[in-house]
């Protein structure tokens, strides 16, 4: 399943993987793969994950920051996608993890992470997630409530540990993006807020609670953020926020994460930030903060998920049936939609896409991607212009690689596609496609 990659310039090249490329037969390359053959070898609808890209972007972001703060660790966020083999390249690249449920901690453990390198996320942990976690050494759990910092403390008792914790705060700041995805502003079901006292009144609990060893703070602003003036907002509110707890407890931070949420590039005309830019900005604006309120620098802990795993990911469809409404719209079919991809009806999100067969031919025709479910919102694109597409022809969709197979779902009773990832020209399976028997399996009935 070896192709040659050649020389044309690929349109949509700044959201394709970088392996990208043209096959000898003329369809379009990840990894040194033809997508035609991957469809034959696994099947439609197929996602592909390409290894170099993953690597890459682990390393752009753990470079690009340590050059302006050493101190900084570079943390998958595994929401974004995790399975086994992804979770061992990200161990492989030197990166921990966060986590925001008990699935995800067993995951990362069955590919061989040390639980010390995963922080533990989520806004209502359950006592048995909680209790696992301590179990497994879990290296940082980022409380969230009261509630959990008193099950946490009992629990850290109850097994003989003094569990390492961060506090997520909420600083009141809004990041300007999707509201879905928005979480740092003051009415967000996350964190301790600052603005209410919640967050001092959560600071003097944790301190005082033996079997809790309080490291630091966290925030998070949201996901796909596009502007860089949001973080340095943050970070003067968490700094003095900071420097208020030091004068009234003499508590000062070691650790601090700014979270992640930084944007990716779906459509080719919206470049985002580079991470350099988010690197220099984040690392000088922390600095100006702590300075300005006479506070040490603390090591930092950043979380990109979606800007490590986005761009890798490519969704293949094979398209079936055309509805042509005269002076209205066509719209072209293909065999996944909403069930493999609920950005596009949860956010709005958008994206581009490419006849992989022909993905060097000009545009011929405005058509809307529809999914097959039976929703009328299974739309995955309006209005696109591409090459006339027929019955058969193989749909790309670039930068698929977060929050679509981790939001899948069996509507309609439909079958989870396959994940491939590709590589030098081999492909490996790195999860299979669902059969009617797994759709059966957990369904119990006695007729």
């Amino acid at each position: 399943m070896t192709a040659t990659d050649t020389a044309p310039a690929l349109p949509l090249a700044p959201v394709l993987p970088i392996t990208a490329g043209i096959s000898p037969r003329g369809n379009l390359t990840i990894g040194g793969c033809d997508v035609a053959d991957l469809l034959r070898e696994f099947g439609s609808p197929l996602y592909v994950f390409d290894e170099a890209t993953l690597r890459h972007q682990c390393r752009v972001y753990t470079r690009d920051f340590r050059r302006y703060y050493p101190e900084t660790s570079v943390r998958y966020a595994a929401k974004a996608y995790l399975g086994r083999a992804l979770a061992a390249l990200l161990r492989e690249e030197g990166v921990g993890l966060d986590v925001c449920s008990g699935g995800e901690i067993a995951i990362a453990l069955a590919a061989g992470f040390d639980p010390a390198q995963l922080n533990f996320h989520g806004n209502n942990k359950s006592e048995q997630e909680l209790r696992e976690a301590v179990a497994a050494g879990v290296g940082r759990v980022m409380v969230d409530n009261f509630l959990e910092l008193e099950m946490l403390e009992r629990i850290a008792g109850e097994l003989g540990r003094r569990q390492p914790i961060m506090l997520r705060l909420a600083p009141g700041v809004d990041p300007h993006t999707h509201s879905h995805i928005s979480t740092g502003q003051l009415d967000s079901k996350f964190g301790f807020t600052i603005a209410t006292g919640h967050a001092a009144e959560a600071v003097a609990q944790a301190l005082a609670s033996p079997h809790l060893d309080l490291r630091g703070y966290h925030n998070h602003l949201g996901s796909q953020l596009f502007e860089l003036e949001p973080y340095a907002r943050a970070f003067d509110v968490m700094m003095a926020f900071t420097a208020q707890m030091r004068d009234r407890h003499g508590f000062v931070p070691t650790e601090y994460s700014p979270g992640g949420g930084f944007a990716v590039q779906y459509l080719a005309s919206e470049p985002p930030p580079t991470p350099d830019d988010f690197a220099r900005t984040i690392a000088t604006a922390l600095r100006e903060a702590c300075a300005r309120y006479a506070l040490p620098e603390p090591r930092i802990d950043i979380e990109p998920g979606r800007a490590i795993v986005g761009r890798a990911g490519v969704a293949l469809y094979t398209a079936g049936a055309r509805k042509e409404i005269p002076g209205v719209r066509t719209y072209v079919a293909v065999d996944g939609g909403m069930a493999d991809n609920m950005r596009p009806i949860t956010y709005g999100a958008r994206y581009e896409a490419l006849v992989a067969t022909k993905p060097l031919a000009p545009a011929e025709e405005v058509v809307t991607i529809a999914g097959k479910y039976c929703e009328s919102g299974d739309i995955l694109i309006r209005d696109i212009a591409l090459p006339r597409i027929a019955p058969g022809d193989i749909i790309a969709v670039p930068v698929s690689g977060a929050y679509c197979i981790t939001m899948a779902s069996n509507y309609n009773a439909s079958l989870r596609p396959a994940i491939v990832m590709v590589n030098e020209g081999r492909a490996r399976l790195i999860r299979r496609r669902e059969t009617y028997a797994d759709l059966l399996a957990t369904d119990v009935y006695d007729g």
